[in-house]
């Protein structure tokens, strides 16, 4: 492809046509709108637009793009410099230490580096909670994706502090609203029951409800935040966020790893969603695998996510689906639970359910966000079945091309500005580190 012709493609703001992409076993065609939504799919397709360009998408695979519900993608600034360390030895002696001294740049080419993992893995949403996240929103609105950025809001019972956690907050949700960018979204992120007391986490609960924005906190990851929210609060951590208002269907709770039964019947009743993280729990050894077939059983949207890349290392949501169905069927020793079309369920409609961002399916009316997946590559051959060479075969390697609300962010492995990018995050990280071990 000619450097025109590429130009061509990632300039495109009118409708597109991908011609020839397989579907469910069908070679098919899929016509987009210039308001960035599918128009037609199969018979039909090449009359339903005019179309400013055509895409060839023979001898590809077409999937709806993945939603990753829980990351801290500036932390990809952190990937590989704390490993295989007991978890508050790696928290008190690297990880705080490090985000203590961040800036605003930091985060910016951070987050700039995650959206181009995720990218290239076939990701085209995320749920984020981090610092500074304002830059967070300037760098996501210049990769093209979509996210809902929220305010780490930590307390630690102090009056003061719990002050301006609150202004920072709303300052982020007008500058989201300011930014008139439907791909970006606020919420609120209360941290957790421990680093977040009940007036906070009333205070986040009810600017919620008022903003009529989602809440994004981690619940029930390690058996010790259970035992202490007990000895703190004589309530198990569903009680206690159930009580400050913070269980809600606009709720996205992160790893859920020690729920019981009783509390996965509550999740169901508020309709909390639940961000499954296998590879972030398995590497930090919290005890317990999320358990999926008791949501499951109740009825709760269980979601997937990466978690950070310092507690993860990859973004990569093609290999966070098989984490997730090897999990889940050796914790609870069931060959046959979350089976491949389940994960790829959790990964995409799930998540673009407990987002609000459509329903995660290609289908006519749905936001265009595609992803396109290799048949030739190694992984797709051969192809008995789709669902489980995605699932159990492939990683993001497999991901050809990536189109966001009708736009192309990706094309044939290329996308524009990538090796500024690593450049720019690979500099950050280093004076990251080198300011940390000065202070």
């Amino acid at each position: 492809m000619s450097e025109r012709e590429r130009e061509e493609i990632f300039s495109v703001r009118g409708p597109v046509l991908i011609a020839g992409v397989l579907i469910d076993g069908e070679e098919v065609d899929i016509a987009i709108d210039d308001d960035g939504t599918i128009a037609a799919i199969g018979p039909g397709a090449r009359s339903a637009i005019s179309a400013e360009i055509v895409m060839d998408g023979r001898g590809h695979l077409a999937v709806p793009g993945l939603v990753n519900t829980h990351t801290h993608a500036a932390m990809t600034l952190l990937r590989g410099y704390a490993d295989d360390m007991r978890l508050q030895e790696w928290l008190a002696e690297k990880i705080w230490p490090l985000e203590a001294r961040l800036t605003g740049d930091d985060v910016y080419w951070g987050t700039k580096l995650a959206c181009l993992e995720m990218i290239r893995s076939g990701t085209t949403a995320f749920n984020d909670m981090y610092f500074f996240m304002e830059r967070a929103a300037q760098a996501v609105s210049e990769m093209g994706i979509r996210a809902t950025l929220a305010y780490g809001f930590i307390d630690l019972a102090d009056a003061e502090k719990r002050e301006a956690e609150i202004r920072a907050t709303e300052a982020l949700v007008r500058h989201i609203g300011s930014m008139g960018n439907p791909r970006i979204r606020a919420a609120v992120g209360p941290h957790a029951v421990y680093t977040v007391s009940p007036e906070g986490l009333r205070w986040c609960a009810e600017y919620a409800r008022e903003q009529g924005i989602g809440i994004h906190i981690h619940v029930a990851e390690t058996e010790e935040e259970v035992r202490n929210c007990v000895r703190e609060f004589g309530r198990r951590p569903p009680a206690h966020l159930d009580r400050c208002g913070c269980l809600t269907p606009r709720t996205v709770a992160a790893h859920c790893c020690w729920l019981d039964e009783s509390e996965c019947r509550l999740f169901a009743d508020r309709g909390v969603h639940v961000s499954h993280n296998p590879a972030s729990n398995m590497k930090l050894a919290v005890g317990r695998a999320m358990p999926y077939h008791w949501l499951r059983a109740h009825g709760v949207n269980v979601t997937l996510g990466t978690d950070g890349c310092a507690s993860n290392n990859s973004l990569d949501m093609l290999e966070e689906m098989k984490f997730a169905a090897l999990l889940q069927k050796f914790a609870w020793n069931s060959q046959t639970m979350l089976p491949a079309h389940e994960a790829i369920a959790i990964a995409t409609e799930a998540g673009a359910r407990a987002l609000g961002i459509g329903p995660g399916r290609l289908a006519p009316g749905a936001p265009a966000d595609i992803v396109l997946l290799d048949l030739a590559a190694v992984c797709n051959t051969p192809l008995h079945h789709a669902d489980s060479n995605a699932v159990y075969a492939c990683n993001g390697g497999a991901v050809k091309t990536v189109l966001c609300n009708g736009r192309v962010v990706m094309h044939d492995r290329f996308v524009p500005g990538e090796a500024e990018i690593r450049e720019g995050a690979a500099q950050a990280a280093q004076a990251l580190v080198r300011r940390s071990l000065e202070f």
